[in-house]
């Protein structure tokens, strides 16, 4: 996955080429050349195609090589010189391709893409928000040894006040046909340990864990981002061959009755949700842009950005650990019903998406919490126990943060006694006329009722929409910008005034493309209701609501 700095000291590595060519395979069109990254939807003779075509690219190469795919959307094939090396299912996590013994030269990448909605892709489908095609986050190419570091987990331990530890976690691999022993140096903020005679079977896979003391090191906060490096290195008769290198914060996140602390203090959360996408670049966002919608969610007093409804470009948790935004990650869904979480691949895909999302992230302080099935059947028993696997997932894979999901608002939930946080979308003075305090009392009442009144509450999704431009301040008609500001006005205010909840989410930072199967309910084929538009232009409620988070 390409971040931003290095991971590797010792493993060559390179960025793949730039331009390939792609081939349409259902419409007749000339192959094109393509940018990778890129969605395929930004050419425009593609601006609304799904189904199927393939990148090509010449690549000079050989030895045991390792292709990284940050993200392809979402159905990929990947082939080296015709031999089929992998295949992966889903956008927003990364997977990889490993060919051994490539002889030295000039070879042919090819990449199968489908973006097609069909039973057997239970997570895409039409939706309120836009599925896009292609290769969409960026490729690395690895030169392997024998043996490689294919993870590196690092979970920060608090030992006394100010006093931390770390307690590592290194995946070491085994590519070869013999027996490897090899040493595993880890090193945590300047502290090292080194693990001698690390056995690992032919074409198999080591856990290597150690506890580290930190002495000196400062935590991690909003106002103080401080990171340290960390990095395991493999060593074979004394010399290194191998290594991986990501960065962490010491800090703490837990639950306390309806309390989440963090580093032991009282969180209450101020964010936006915010889609992956920006105006004529779709969903491969620069990383310019990516930066800037930080700027402009913390210009506004916001703390914390949740990444609705799928895994984000690890580059921008980079600057979320860098610029110190809180981070509620979630895995991939979005409004899934009973009959598609029947299907047989629902499950599946689900829980991969949920493991390779806590894997690959799991460094990133910013994150504070994990989440999934957004707005899915949570008001059926079936649909309950598919939460409560998903639950039991993250729960196994990552014990040092509390999970979630963000629940809808209709009645007749099952779950809110199952996640350690409860959250809700809600849309009071939107979709109904319902008082906020109205709707948010009668919620909670529901909640308690279900188990899941001694819990933190965050107010998940709350909003308003407005078309960029449209305004009437004598009648205050909907999609005016006027209207989204009295609506987020009473919103913001109960929801940040009420003593039982933790945290607001607003929906949302920026306007963003929806499915035209939701175009009759979506003004201009975009979810407008963004403080900001696609194109980052502030609305009037950019300046309500910094004024409305700084009380």
């Amino acid at each position: 996955m390409q971040r931003l700095f290095p991971t590797h000291f010792i493993r060559e590595c390179s960025s793949a080429p730039s331009v390939w060519t792609l081939t349409v395979l259902d419409q007749d069109m000339p192959p094109v050349k393509a940018l990778v990254p890129s969605a395929w939807e930004m050419i425009p003779a593609l601006h609304n195609y799904r189904g199927r075509a393939a990148y090509e690219c010449r690549i000079d190469c050989g030895g045991n090589m390792r292709f990284l795919f940050g993200g392809v959307s979402f159905w990929a094939k990947v082939y080296l010189d015709g031999a089929l090396l992998a295949e992966h299912y889903g956008a927003y996590t990364a997977f990889d391709a490993i060919a051994k013994d490539v002889p030295y030269g000039r070879h042919t990448l090819r990449v199968e893409v489908d973006n097609r909605f069909s039973e057997e892709s239970t997570l895409h489908f039409g939706n309120d928000y836009y599925s896009y095609g292609g290769i969409t986050r960026p490729v690395e190419v690895e030169y392997l040894g024998d043996v490689y570091v294919k993870q590196l987990h690092v979970t920060p331990v608090r030992t006394a006040v100010d006093c931390w530890a770390a307690q590592t976690e290194a995946v070491v691999v085994n590519l070869s046909d013999v027996p490897i022993i090899c040493d595993v140096r880890l090193e945590v903020a300047d502290s090292e340990v080194c693990v001698e005679g690390v056995q690992i079977a032919p074409g198999g896979e080591t856990a290597v864990l150690q506890r580290i003391d930190c002495p000196g090191v400062q935590s991690w906060s909003i106002n103080s981002p401080v990171l340290y490096s960390v990095s395991a290195v493999v060593e074979t008769e004394g010399e290194p061959v191998d290594d991986l290198r990501d960065r962490i914060g010491f800090r703490t996140v837990e639950v306390r009755g309806r309390d989440i602390l963090f580093n032991g203090e009282k969180l209450i959360v101020k964010g936006f949700n915010r889609h992956e996408e920006y105006g004529p670049f779709g969903c491969t966002v620069p990383v310019e842009s990516m930066a800037h919608d930080i700027l402009l969610m913390k210009e506004m007093g916001a703390n914390a950005v949740r990444t609705c409804h799928y895994p984000n470009d690890p580059r921008f948790l980079d600057l979320c650990d860098e610029m110190g935004l809180l981070v509620w990650e979630e895995s991939h869904a979005r409004g899934i019903q009973e009959h598609t979480m029947r299907l047989p691949n629902f499950m599946p895909q689900t829980l991969l998406c949920t493991r390779e999302m806590v894997n690959q992230h799991y460094n990133h302080p910013a994150i504070f919490i994990w989440g999934c099935l957004n707005e899915c059947a949570d008001d059926t028993d079936y649909g309950a126990d598919c939460y409560r696997q998903t639950y039991r997932l993250l729960d196994e894979l990552d014990t040092s943060r509390p999970m979630t999901a963000a629940l809808l608002e209709r009645a007749g939930g099952k779950v809110f006694g199952d996640s350690d946080v409860v959250s809700v979308n809600i849309y009071p003075r939107w979709y109904h006329n319902t008082p906020v305090k109205d709707g948010m009392d009668r919620k909670m009442a529901e909640i308690a009722a279900g188990g899941g009144g001694d819990k933190p509450l965050i107010i998940s999704e709350i909003g308003a929409g407005a078309v960029y431009g449209c305004h009437d301040p004598i009648g205050e008609a909907k999609w005016s910008e006027e209207r989204q500001c009295t609506i987020l006005r009473e919103q913001i205010t109960t929801v940040l005034n009420h003593p039982a909840c933790s945290g607001i989410f607003i929906w949302q930072f920026a306007d963003v493309r929806v499915d035209e199967g939701w175009a009759m309910g979506r003004p201009r084929t975009h979810n407008n209701k963004g403080v900001v538009n696609e194109y980052r232009q502030p609305k009037m409620s950019f300046r309500l609501v910094k004024e409305l988070f700084a009380k």
